[in-house]
């Protein structure tokens, strides 16, 4: 039985893939493919990707794996040589664009919900869930369309900032309406340790990881000790998921992008990019699953019942998103194309929020299941139709800021024109 579905997963993979390339010959990210490849092999429609492999321990597994590897590709390029000077401009406007975020939808859905006498609380879940941002598919595009340049610089260690800015915003509203309704939620106590558990898990491991990596100096032996401790880095991370915490809510790309942070930094460049050059098509393959795991649970049902609340949401959160990422980025004195065009490779939200949401509803479901379906609803209706939008919008942030190779091309071509006619 397991057999069977291996054979089901590995012929879905097969086929995001080859959808991928056929939709990059439309000028579209690959990852639009392996979404909607997702969706339409998920339980909710043609069931090759089922609930019976989505629920399946095997599959956690490798799923968190593939995350944790995933996550290579973010903390590789953490070098502390790259980000002293913009350390100061990341830090800021990843704070701004979260807190911008949050105080958007709060203060909306407040609103909203004041007229329609929904209990306010309701509105900084809203808040806290918006600022969640799924970095995979705005990477995905970075990985798969090569694109070079300031925003592509910005967004890359912010992936790692935001999740951690988000997550903390989050479960210390979840432990602020825990108390408000006396549930067993989750304790203010443990809010800073759930937030920052990955991280030291993946700072643990990485300098293990760079201390043996020091020692060795042939690229197979290299490459060998890090995978090792990557699988051990997953490994510790799922074993406290499934048996130590109350609930599964760690973030294993944040482990593995944490955990290759504090090695990249410990070890020559060289041997680096030993690595990397063996790596990077694993994390290709990883990125098509996790996207493909992204897109299954996603119901398309729901763009046909979505509400005036979904579509509030997604207009609220992508003014948040925007508005907050320009106001980092000018007071910061960052690039114009930052400024202009870093808030649309921050609108991808899908995973984090689906997790933030399981979470919110199960603290909901026994003193206000009212508010609990509200939520639910809007929420995974809003995954669906804003992942979609959200893709197609961050390739287009990064086209227009001219980090495209071939828009690079041709502003290449159009300044050598015009230099000629001069």
């Amino acid at each position: 039985m397991i057999a069977l579905d291996i054979l089901r997963l590995l012929l879905a993979i097969a086929i995001a893939f080859v959808v991928g390339k056929l939709v990059s010959k439309l000028k579209l990210p690959a990852i639009l493919g392996w979404l909607i490849t997702g969706m339409v092999f998920g339980p909710h429609a043609l069931n090759l990707i089922g609930d019976e492999i989505l629920n399946a321990g095997w599959y956690d597994v490798m799923e968190s794996l593939l995350e944790c590897t995933a996550g290579l590709m973010i903390g590789t390029e953490l070098l502390w040589k790259k980000m002293k000077e913009a350390g100061k401009q990341i830090i800021v406007t990843t704070i701004t664009e979260s807190v911008g975020t949050f105080l958007v939808v709060s203060l909306v859905f407040g609103v909203i919900f004041w007229f329609a006498d929904v209990p306010l609380y309701l509105a900084l879940l809203f808040g806290g869930i918006a600022l969640a941002t799924a970095p995979a598919p705005s990477l995905s595009i970075v990985n798969d369309m090569k694109t070079s340049g300031p925003v592509t610089d910005t967004l890359i260690p912010m992936a790692a900032l935001d999740d951690l800015v988000g997550a903390l915003v989050f479960f210390t509203v979840v432990a602020f309406v825990s108390a408000h309704l006396s549930t067993s939620g989750i304790p203010v106590s443990m809010v800073l340790f759930l937030v920052f558990l990955p991280v030291l898990i993946g700072i643990a491991t990485g300098l293990i990881t760079g201390l043996l990596l020091r020692r060795v100096h042939r690229p197979g032996a290299s490459l060998a000790v890090m995978v090792a401790m990557l699988l051990l880095s997953a490994g510790i991370g799922f074993y406290l998921n499934s048996y130590v915490l109350p609930s599964p809510v760690l973030n294993f790309l944040l482990i593995g992008m944490s955990f290759s942070t504090v090695f990249a930094n410990m070890i020559p460049e060289e041997q680096l990019d030993g690595i990397m050059k063996v790596m990077n098509p694993v994390i290709g393959f990883c990125l098509i699953v996790v996207i493909l795991n992204l897109g299954a649970p996603l119901d398309y049902h729901l763009i046909f019942g979505a509400g005036i609340y979904t579509a509030v949401y997604i207009v609220a959160r992508a003014i948040g998103k925007y508005s907050g990422a320009y106001f980092g980025a000018a007071i910061t004195h960052t690039p114009d194309t930052v400024k202009k065009y870093l808030g649309f490779t921050l609108l991808p939200h899908s995973g984090v929020s689906l997790v933030f949401t399981g979470i919110a509803v199960s603290i909901l479901s026994g003193p206000a299941p009212e508010c609990a379906s509200i939520i639910q609803g809007t929420i995974a209706a809003a995954a669906v139709i804003n992942e979609i939008i959200a893709v197609y919008m961050a390739k287009k942030g990064f086209e227009w800021a001219g980090e495209l190779p071939e828009v690079e091309e041709r502003n290449h071509i159009h300044d050598a024109k015009g230099t000629a006619r001069a």
